[in-house]
């Protein structure tokens, strides 16, 4: 199944939407090398640096009490996603090809200008011990997506992906990964900040909505 997965817009945004309090001093990670950085709310945030505007690639891991073929479904279900995921005011499916999609989507959050951009994403699934594993990986594509429009800031850069793991057959360890740069003049430490406050919504967000009567349907 071609997933409709666009989650990581979502960092883009809520990182450039992070307070002055959250600004604290954090020792550098070796390149290449995952430092642990939180655990707070049941998830497990890493981040390592990279060269380039993003600065930092993220990763966070975390359990959904679900099966992993209804997280699956879930991340799939772009047309919900103004519904349940924050900030998000449109979303859309621009073309399917077999395991690709590709998607468009625009963020709006307060005290910034809306972020958008055009992702392509490719999903692959196998058969595993306990029900399916998924894994979607996306790049930006915006050349094929919808123009560039006044007041709302093009997102250049974001990559990343989600590792949809079973744990039996009621639960899923989820693990998120994301390089992006959210655009506009936004220091980068603050960015990288508020990319973890940005992360835990995105897992809170999801635990919720698994539990929504209209996935009781999906089979492990």
């Amino acid at each position: 199944m071609g997933s409709r997965n666009s989650l990581c817009l979502l960092v883009a945004l809520i990182t450039s939407c992070s307070r002055a309090n959250l600004i604290a001093a954090e020792p550098e990670a070796t390149p290449g090398e995952w430092k642990l950085v939180s655990t707070s709310d049941n998830v497990a945030l890493y981040r390592r640096s990279r060269p380039g505007p993003g600065h930092y690639e993220s990763k966070a891991i975390g359990e959904i009490a679900a099966a992993s073929t209804t997280v699956h479904v879930v991340l799939d279900d772009v047309d919900s996603y103004p519904r349940f995921m924050p900030y998000t005011v449109e979303c859309r499916v621009l073309k399917r090809e077999g395991e690709s999609v590709l998607t468009y989507q625009r963020l709006s959050a307060p005290l910034v200008s809306d972020r958008d951009y055009t992702l392509r994403v490719r999903t692959t699934s196998k058969k595993v011990e306990g029900g399916t594993s998924y894994l979607s990986r996306w790049e930006t594509e915006n050349a094929l997506g919808p123009v560039e429009r006044p007041g709302i800031v093009r997102v250049k850069l974001c990559e990343g992906g989600w590792l949809l793991e079973p744990v039996g057959r009621t639960a899923t360890r989820a693990t998120y990964t994301v390089y992006t740069d959210s655009g506009g003049v936004i220091p980068a430490f603050i960015k990288n900040t508020g990319s973890q406050i940005g992360i835990r919504k995105i897992f809170a967000a999801l635990r919720k909505q698994v539990q929504d009567p209209k996935y009781s349907a999906v089979k492990p």
